[in-house]
């Protein structure tokens, strides 16, 4: 059995800026409500005419992983691709990057695990390296929220708090089983599956019967999320799926060197860090300036952290994500 090891990382970010100010001209809210309440300052937006969708963003940010692994296209052997805004209802957006890359005919997969996406998907493919089916993947998580926000008062408790953005990995086979991806954990609880939800359009809902809807009531194509209902879960799960990776690996919270949280809500992040009486310097934050980007902002912090020289070789990384399904994971790794 081989480990799996991140090669290179890359993110990337429209230039479009979102201020909490800029929101209060469009809905009834404020700077200082939206900070209490998430931590969130600024956010990016894909902005018309920049040319940015999802698979566009992701193909940016692997380009950045590719070069800092030392990698070609031709090197990649399978893509995973994490998203729960693709560009299209099908097909997803592997076989996209697969084609603006000019790459191989390599299999490519798409991952529909939202927040915690990217860690479903680096599990992933962490289990083909392992096996030795592939030597290179790639994998990705990239968002655009801002095309299907309500961005009026009756939407702001939602929509104040995404962002769009595009982070990538390169992960390969290393041969030193203390290295690397040590373990990684993945649940879910689909009870609670509506509580964090885009309902429609889909199968059960097309576009003809919403367009009927009284545009009043709830809007079934527009995010619901039962906020304090998730953020109790949340702070519950993290703790949980953090704790299973070290105990796992023999490991305690004193033994972290970075622990990079799904940016969902600040106050969850510091939440979590003080169960695990973790300092500042330890738990890494940036939804301040990005908002939640879901299955990209793992890898976006990720990928500021690393080039911050926050995260060096042999460090203990922790990864770990909570959200809609309910889902939740982490992943440890030996930098």
């Amino acid at each position: 059995m081989y480990n799996s090891r991140i090669a290179g990382m890359g993110a990337y970010v429209p230039e479009n800026v979102v201020t909490n100010d800029d929101l209060s001209k469009m809905m009834d809210t404020n700077d200082a409500w939206i900070q209490e309440r998430t931590g969130i300052q600024e956010r990016r937006h894909i902005k018309d005419g920049d040319g940015n969708t999802t698979a566009v963003m992701g193909v940016k940010a692997a380009k950045i992983a590719l070069e800092r692994a030392k990698m070609t296209a031709q090197d990649i052997d399978m893509i995973v691709f994490a998203t729960l805004s693709p560009d299209y209802y099908f097909p997803g957006c592997g076989v996209q990057v697969q084609e603006m890359l000019e790459m191989r005919t390599v299999p490519a997969l798409d991952v529909r695990n939202q927040c915690s996406g990217f860690v479903y998907a680096l599990s992933t493919a962490d289990q083909f390296i392992k096996t030795g089916m592939y030597k290179n993947i790639l994998v990705i998580g990239s968002e655009n929220h801002s095309g299907g926000l309500d961005m009026t008062t009756r939407g702001r408790s939602v929509s104040v708090i995404f962002g769009d953005g595009a982070g990538a990995a390169v992960l390969t086979r290393e041969e030193d089983n203390g290295k690397g991806i040590l373990s990684t954990h993945l649940h879910s609880e689909g009870k609670h599956a509506l509580e964090l939800s885009l309902k429609g359009p889909s199968t059960m809902e097309w576009v003809p019967e919403l367009i009927e809807k009284d545009p009043q009531e709830d809007i079934p194509y527009y995010p619901y999320m039962n906020g304090q209902f998730v953020f109790k879960n949340a702070v519950v799960r993290f703790a949980e799926v953090i704790q299973e990776g070290l105990a796992q690996n023999k490991l305690t919270a004193a033994d972290i060197d970075m622990l990079i949280p799904h940016q969902a809500n600040l106050r969850i992040s510091q939440f979590v860090q003080k169960q695990f009486k973790l300092n500042d310097d330890i738990v890494y934050n940036n939804i301040q300036k990005y908002g939640n980007t879901t299955a990209a902002s793992i890898p976006i912090a990720l990928t500021e952290a690393w080039e911050e020289g926050k995260i060096k070789e042999g460090d203990t990384v922790v990864l770990a994500a909570f959200g809609s399904g309910f889902t939740w994971a982490s992943a440890i790794i030996k930098w």
